[in-house]
């Protein structure tokens, strides 16, 4: 996750309002924001200066990934979207902001209990919104196929990624 910026933006979709835990997390992260300072402690200079430059209030919504999914994350760049999933629905969107790896950050936002935390990624977000758009919107876009339940971390090709933008009028 290098924070760069790409021509065309990626869309991935990402499970956030599945599970107790996962709904407890965004609760945290998601539906609200985060002050960035009160963890600039755990922050690389180089990560808080690119998150205080992107979110000049000094608060930001913030999700991850697993580190499982470092490689594909090492994609993802300022300004890709990305669909957060949960009950057959698309809950939210946002633009990603700035993504890092820092399991210590992570661990401290969405306080796991001991040995769950396995994530690495962390991702601030832009442009977030809130939506209840079902899932057969996105199926009935090319390429889509009905009765994907989107479960896991999922990257979209460049064509799915556009309809997809094209549908959310991002």
């Amino acid at each position: 996750m290098p924070g760069s910026v790409r021509a065309a933006a990626q869309v991935f979709i990402q499970p956030a309002y599945g599970t107790p835990e996962a709904r407890r997390c965004g609760a945290e992260t998601l539906e609200r924001t985060v002050a960035i300072g009160e963890h600039a402690d755990l922050l690389d200079p180089a990560d808080l200066a690119r998150l205080n430059a992107l979110h000049p209030g000094g608060r930001a919504r913030f999700w991850g990934a697993k580190d499982k999914y470092d490689r594909r994350m090492d994609t993802v760049a300022t300004g890709d979207v990305v669909l957060f999933t949960g009950g057959r629905h698309v809950r939210a969107t946002a633009e990603v902001g700035h993504g890092f790896r820092n399991p210590a950050f992570a661990r401290r936002l969405w306080r796991p209990g001991p040995g769950k935390c396995l994530w690495s990624n962390v991702y601030s977000l832009r442009r977030y919104r809130s939506l209840e758009l079902p899932y057969e919107a996105i199926w009935a876009l090319p390429g889509f196929t009905a009765g994907d339940n989107f479960m896991g971390l999922r990257f979209l090709g460049e064509a799915k990624s556009a309809a997809v933008i094209g549908l959310l009028g991002a």
